[in-house]
């Protein structure tokens, strides 16, 4: 019995010791641990900790606020760096400037030796020998020679010396110098990265309403809507042949106001080439447009293509990783197209010439309309959230 309850006691110690010590950074506050480096470690862990639980109001706008802590640890630890190096850059700077005294003060004095030793050094051992007045003179004169000469080899070695500690420094202080300017574009892109990352939480709050029921049903919205394309793109959603169309041709009518997989009246307008999914901007011909897309706001049209809608277009969401994309609604995947509206007209209009596809596919309990036009090029366009 006696044995048993020591056995018990020791296993206390033990976890009462060990576990203790299992305690990580990441079971405390990040703000409560002191060394900064750490504490950006811990805020990381975190981050990637809620980003991998289920995704709730709450969840998002706990990572967008450790996300906003860990920027502003990182604009505090570039300061400090760049405080160090500044300090750093200084004392070379003084160094710099003594080696520089010491290197003028030695190459004088080295000058003047050379002078002296090349005149010394003319005068043969049996001159001093007939120029002494004793023997003890000409060993004294001879023995003066030798030291005279020996100072010049250890002046010579600190004149190289210095110039060595003086190359160093100037190396020293450019590679700091460098570095001190890649800190300052760093604390830079920290900066505006801070700015948008408060903007992104904001406008979740706002399109939210920061309420958790509009948050789960805007992003199953665009979950189901994703797995949508995915499908109509490996062939899903019945597409059936309605016949060869021109460009400009009216190919349907975006549906007014809410709908299937779709908070409002607005065209998904998706590019696949080879079977790979294209970026309709690089498509579509230059156009001022209204950009609606923030916080991620404006970019350019770089192509040929005529518009789908009539003017004046709003761009509601660009493609690829947008601000939506980002926060995880397409299951960390990018937004595939790009979602645009028009207020003159529900009509839309084929961007190249091609054979016309209807279908309609199973999307968050009902049926998506969308078009697709094979197009005489070999692209495929998709317009999706069109009926007839």
């Amino acid at each position: 019995m006696t044995k048993k309850i020591l056995l018990l006691f020791f296993l206390l110690l033990y976890l009462f010791i060990f576990g203790n010590k299992g305690i990580s950074a990441q079971s405390l506050d990040c703000q409560e641990i002191s060394d900064l480096k750490e504490r950006i470690n811990c805020l990381e862990s975190k981050t990637k900790d809620l980003q991998g639980q289920e995704k709730t109001l709450s969840s998002q706008i706990a990572v967008f606020d450790n996300q906003i802590r860990l920027t502003e640890y990182r604009i505090e630890s570039t300061k400090q760096q760049i405080s160090d190096l500044v300090l750093d850059i200084d004392t070379a700077t003084k160094k710099i400037t003594g080696l520089e005294k010491t290197l003028d003060t030695l190459a004088g004095v080295l000058a003047n030796r050379i002078v002296a030793t090349y005149e010394v050094g003319r005068i043969q051992p049996l001159q001093i020998l007939l120029t002494s007045d004793s023997i003890s003179n000409f060993f004294s004169r001879l023995n003066y020679l030798k030291i005279a000469q020996s100072h010049d080899k250890t002046l010579i070695y600190n004149t190289q010396q210095a110039k060595n500690d003086y190359s160093n420094q100037k190396d020293i202080f450019e590679t700091k110098k460098k570095k001190v300017e890649s800190l300052k574009r760093q604390l830079e892109n920290y900066t505006a990265q801070l700015t948008q990352e408060k903007r992104d939480k904001q406008a979740l709050l706002e399109v939210t309403k920061n309420n958790e029921a509009t948050y789960q049903q805007m992003l199953q919205s665009a979950l189901a809507e994703q797995r949508a394309i995915q499908q109509i793109a490996a062939g899903g959603g019945n597409a059936v042949s309605v016949g060869r169309i021109k460009e400009g041709d009216i190919i349907g009518y975006m549906i007014s106001g809410k709908s299937v997989c779709s908070s409002g009246t607005h065209l998904h307008l998706e590019v696949r080439k080879d079977g790979g999914i294209q970026d309709p901007s690089q498509y579509l011909s230059s156009k001022s447009v209204t950009f609606e897309n923030s916080p991620d706001g404006s970019f350019s049209f770089g192509g040929s293509w005529s518009w789908p809608l009539s003017d004046t277009i709003f761009i509601e969401q660009g493609f690829g990783m947008t601000y939506w994309a980002r926060i995880g609604w397409y299951a960390g995947g990018p937004h595939t197209g790009i979602d645009l509206y028009s207020n003159s007209s529900l009509a839309v209009r084929a961007v190249k010439d091609g054979e016309l596809f209807r279908g309609s596919i199973a999307c968050g309990g009902g049926q998506l309309p969308f078009s697709r036009v094979d197009q005489t090029d070999g692209i495929q366009t998709y317009y999706l959230h069109i009926g007839q």
